[in-house]
């Protein structure tokens, strides 16, 4: 291994998106500018990166059926436009349903869709052979969870887990439930995403238990708490060994800055009492907990009276609103992260209202950039914000609770400053991304040099 660079493949739902493809994406550059042989394989392609290759559903059409061959073909020509051109997403579902009727059938029954045959080409995408295929959300309609066991016998196989819909019958986390440990089924809620029609949970979790039973797997976890979880789970068989590995953010972009400046840059008034939250979507995100913030705005805005409260909602596209006498202005999802990382310069304080989060990058680029965080404790948030340190953790749905630490910080420029600096010297020393680069490489080259 030590004669060439290591050919690493990545596989993602998306390239250019938030959470878990932003953590596939920035290690696939990480990788290339290190000189790496690194190429990112999507369901869904966003950019003009040549060494990001669109999933097909057809690769080779010698095991299709004579009726299956030109939809799926089809299917194929419109990916490229999924993501760019409206309608195209949904056009695709068709043609791959009219080729595979199978599939419609199973969605309709509560199945879980794994019909992506392209999957089984998948080691044959990039121009050489990987030495490494290191896997991310494997669920979002592109990639056949079958494919696993044969995948980890051809490969050295890796996965970084960002959610919990390996462990379960559906559902990308399962709040209190905990039907997962046992089999699922009698399912308390199908819409949570990815939502299913029927509730065939024990059927999707049995087939999950008979694949992973087959797999062997390098798993990686951003949270020791998503880690436990997995090693009490179906998953558990598949494990050769697992690891915690945060995620990191690019230090270089997400730092402390001159707030003053940064403010007059964005237009936000200097006095203002500035608070944000970043997340997609923010009022409708299953995971976030919308309510409670709100509430907790409207205690702030009531306490501190005769203060100008301005809540920015990072994410959200949506008229200005007023909660009392606070302004709540929502901003759409940005894409360059240097547009992104002047909202946290600019806050005094990021707050980070959760029904569950694995380990949200949001809170991860608040510290960098040196900005206290507010945050409830679930998940693997308690690993992110040191409580009293660099953040105030608080119970979830504590309206007041959140109120109150939020006041707190607001009123306390010295205690906020503090936190503040603590914030980011934290940041550099765990949460870089060239330390969460480099964290994986050497885990490569300890499997690469067993299995040569």
């Amino acid at each position: 291994m030590a004669e060439r660079p290591l050919r690493i493949l990545q596989v993602s739902t998306s390239d250019i998106e938030g959470g878990a493809e932003k953590v596939a994406w920035n290690l696939f550059r990480t990788y290339r500018e290190r000189g790496l042989g690194s190429v990112l394989a999507v369901g869904r392609k966003h950019s003009d990166d040549p060494d990001v290759l669109l999933m097909p559903l057809v690769q080779n059409t010698g095991h299709l059926s004579m009726w299956a061959r030109p939809w799926l073909a089809f299917a194929d020509m419109v990916s490229p436009s999924v993501g760019r051109v409206r309608g195209a997403e949904k056009l695709r579902h068709w043609l791959r349903f009219i080729g595979h009727p199978g599939s419609l059938l199973d969605i309709q029954r509560g199945h879980e869709d794994f019909y992506f045959p392209g999957t089984w080409h998948l080691l044959g995408l990039p121009d050489e052979r990987p030495d490494i295929i290191h896997c991310h959300n494997l669920h979002g309609g592109y990639f056949d969870l079958r494919a696993l066991p044969w995948l980890s016998q051809k490969t050295a196989t890796m996965l970084t887990m960002h959610d919990a819909w390996l462990l379960s019958g559906h559902c990308a986390h399962s709040f209190e439930c905990e039907r997962w440990k046992s089999g699922c089924g009698e399912c308390p809620d199908l819409t949570i995403y990815p939502r299913i029609l029927r509730d065939a949970t024990a059927h999707n979790w049995k087939r999950k238990q008979e694949i992973f039973e087959e797999s062997r797997l390098y798993v990686a976890t951003p949270s020791r708490w998503l880690l436990a979880k997995a090693e009490q789970s179906l998953v558990a068989p598949a494990i050769v060994e697992a690891r915690v590995i945060p995620n990191g953010v690019d230090l270089s972009v997400f730092h402390p800055a001159d707030r003053q400046a940064v403010r007059a840059m964005l237009g936000i008034p200097q006095h203002a009492k500035v608070l944000l939250f970043t997340a997609y979507g923010i009022r409708q995100n299953t995971w976030k907990d919308w309510e409670t913030l709100r509430l907790a705005i409207g205690l702030v805005d009531d306490r501190l009276r005769g203060k100008d409260v301005l809540f920015i909602a990072l994410g959200e596209n949506a008229p200005a609103e007023r909660i009392g006498r606070a302004l709540i202005l929502s901003i759409p999802y940005q894409n360059d992260p240097r547009d992104v990382a002047r909202y946290y310069q600019a806050a005094d304080v990021y707050v980070h209202a959760a029904r569950v989060d694995t380990f949200p990058t949001t809170v991860v680029e608040a510290l960098a950039c040196g900005t206290p965080v507010v945050a409830t404790a679930v998940g693997g948030i308690p690993e992110q914000v040191e409580d009293g340190v660099t953040g105030i953790l608080v119970p979830p749905r504590d309206v007041e609770a959140m109120a109150e630490a939020t006041i707190r910080l607001l009123s306390d420029d010295p205690m906020r400053m503090h936190l503040g600096r603590n914030a980011a010297e934290d940041a550099e020393r765990r949460f870089g991304l060239n330390r969460q680069a480099e964290e994986y490489l050497d885990w490569y080259e300890e499997i690469a040099g067993r299995v040569s």
